[in-house]
């Protein structure tokens, strides 16, 4: 997983007292987003193509991570470009267009999420192509091994936060902590230690299960070994 270190600005307030301010870093393929934006809203269907290549991943994560169905997940990622086609002239900071989609299918997401707890009817008229996942779904790809089956088993132990925070960053590009921070509505400077206990509690989780040697010296075996 890609390193996304956020520096920071550490200033005294007026009592003396030192004040962490996370500094945002530039995305160094800001510029080129930017450009796929702009030649996207001017038509060129390669532009979109860009960016549907760059951000489907991300979008299908954001919406597995609120643990719809697969339909409902499918509807929250169609929803989310079809939001994207009709604003598309309207984005005010092109090169952030990968927080709108989070945002967009996260919104999307608890609506869905939402409805099915209200038990209204789902509409059967889809007039737009759905994409498809780039990648195999994740509980399939989980469960298509014992292993895999306990692991996900684990995941499941987490709470939610947990749980939608890992699904997110476990993307493919791994998102900026930037987008995973507006995508989750979590700030910018908890991601990583939050990443951090998650992944400590998914440890020991699977310590219980059997999968770590709980002696934690240097000769200890995983079963993922």
């Amino acid at each position: 997983m890609s390193d996304h270190r956020v520096r920071s600005n550490v200033r005294m307030d007026d009592g003396g007292v030192a004040v962490v301010h996370p500094v945002p870093q530039r995305d160094p393929d800001a510029e080129l987003v930017a450009s796929l934006v702009t030649d996207a809203a001017e038509g060129s269907q390669q532009a979109w193509d860009g960016i549907v290549a760059r951000y489907n991943r991300l979008v299908w994560a954001v919406a597995r991570s609120f643990r719809l169905a697969e339909p409902d997940a499918a509807d929250v990622v169609q929803t989310t470009w079809l939001r994207l086609v009709e604003h598309l002239h309207a984005v005010q900071q092109p090169e952030r267009i990968g927080s709108w989609l989070g945002t967009t299918a996260r919104r999307e997401a608890l609506r869905v999420a939402r409805t099915r707890e209200q038990s209204l009817e789902q509409s059967t008229d889809h007039q737009v192509t759905v994409l498809p996942d780039p990648l195999p779904s994740i509980e399939d790809s989980l469960l298509t091994r014992e292993r895999d089956a306990e692991l996900y088993r684990a995941v499941l132990q987490l709470n939610d936060r947990c749980q939608r925070l890992l699904r997110v960053l476990s993307a493919s590009p791994p998102p900026r902590y930037e987008t995973v921070s507006e995508a989750l509505s979590l700030p910018v400077g908890s991601i990583g230690p939050t990443r951090a206990r998650c992944l400590d509690k998914l440890r020991r989780v699977l310590t219980e299960q059997g999968w770590f040697d709980p002696d934690p010296s240097p000769g200890a075996q995983s079963r993922t070994s």
